[in-house]
């Protein structure tokens, strides 16, 4: 029995959820293999994780793998050998304050208190780069959580912070709860301003437009433009090639169990899947694709 580890997020976001999906259908589909999802910090210790052997399928942001694989900003120690089998959809940079604050551009988060998302996730990175881009010193300007997404939408409950960050797929759990809590009404800070700031600053390929559809969350009546950025299943350079291969197929074979489990998964598409990773993709799944007449020639 081949037993691998699928480093996700913590779990009020999308990343267990659907790591945990996967971890099923493979087990399930997959003879010989059995995959366990795990909660972590996300997309930075995710790729500590398997650099250091401690993972061997990882949930991660583009951006954050970008830093990875280059062996910079977080990774100056040495870049990761991490190989893409899919991006699997966009998440979305949630800046969530509630309709009673006076905060309604990130401008507005001078002096605030705010969390910037756990230590070690790739919210954290979005963050800062957001708030950079937006003229803000996330180490002086603000005063700033290190809190996941669960524990933000508490802390915003409570009123022992006035916003958080969170980059995630829609719709996000915790978030869904706190915009179903009695006498709250959220209210989603848009980013998309800033999106030029950060593809002159970090490259065109790493960040996107992306739009929050009216109606994502109770009480958010409009749409809400932000920045997006990739999510890449991604595996070590040595991963087995035939393993690779299976991984990627069960993911298009069983789609329709992974879109049981949360919608995101109804984003996983052939022609999707082999763009936007900054990291190599694993031969195995280049295979799969090859013979899906997805893979770009």
């Amino acid at each position: 029995m081949t037993r691998l580890s699928i480093a996700t997020g913590g779990t009020g976001g999308v990343f267990y959820p659907y790591g945990g999906g996967i971890a099923k259908i493979v087990s399930e589909h997959v003879p010989g293999v059995e995959v366990t999802a795990e909660v972590t910090a996300a997309s930075v210790d995710n790729l500590k994780f398997l650099r250091d052997g401690a993972a061997d399928l990882v949930f991660t942001t583009g951006d954050v793998l970008a830093d990875a694989v280059s062996g910079t900003e977080t990774f100056q120690g040495g870049p990761v050998a991490a190989r893409a089998l899919a991006v699997l959809y966009a998440n979305y940079t949630q800046v969530v304050t509630t309709t009673s604050s006076a905060i309604r551009t990130l401008g507005d988060l001078r002096g605030a208190v705010v969390s910037t998302g756990a230590a070690g996730s790739g919210t954290e990175i979005t963050a800062f780069r957001l708030l950079e881009a937006a003229g803000i010193d996330p180490g002086a300007d603000i005063r700033k959580q290190s809190l996941g997404v669960a524990q933000s939408v508490d802390a915003l409950k409570d009123g022992k912070i006035d916003a958080f960050f969170w980059s995630g797929g829609l719709p996000t759990a915790a978030i869904l709860d706190l915009a179903h809590t009695p006498n709250v009404t959220i209210r989603l800070v848009p980013s998309d301003d800033l999106l030029p700031m950060l593809r002159k600053t970090y490259g065109r390929s790493l960040y996107s437009l992306g739009t929050i559809p009216a109606g994502t969350y109770p009480g958010v009546d409009g749409e809400v433009g932000v920045v997006a950025v990739a999510i890449v299943l991604a595996v070590r350079e040595d991963m087995a090639e035939p393993l690779a291969y299976d991984i990627t197929r069960v993911l298009f074979e069983y789609q329709p169990d992974l879109v049981a489990i949360h919608p995101e998964a109804g984003n996983l598409a052939l022609d999707s899947a082999v763009e936007g990773s900054p990291a190599p993709f694993h031969p195995g799944a280049i295979r799969y694709y090859e013979e899906q007449h997805a893979w770009p020639q």
